[in-house]
């Protein structure tokens, strides 16, 4: 997946000015450096977010990706342990 030129934050905050002044959505894109596309895919992904809900949001998918490993170094050393428990002596 590529990354990003622009932070969630800044994201947000160029969704937020767009909401907040009467600029043409076209003008704001072209003072910003982005397309008309790449805003309105913005604002479909990230539209009806915070700044905290963003944040918490990427919290929680670190907490996840964490815990996620944690399962699988789990799972793994089960496997081994019945490997061994079963093997008759």
């Amino acid at each position: 997946m590529s990354r990003s030129r622009f932070t969630e934050e800044q994201i947000l905050a160029v969704l937020k000015e767009a909401e907040d002044s009467d600029e043409r959505i076209a003008e704001l894109c072209n003072r910003h450096g982005i397309s008309d596309a790449t805003f309105y895919k913005w604002r479909t992904k990230y539209g009806d977010q915070s700044a905290n809900d963003s944040r918490r949001l990427k919290q929680l998918e670190e907490e996840n990706k964490r815990l996620r490993s944690l399962v699988a170094d789990l799972a793994l050393r089960n496997q081994a342990l019945k490997r061994v428990v079963s093997k008759k002596w």
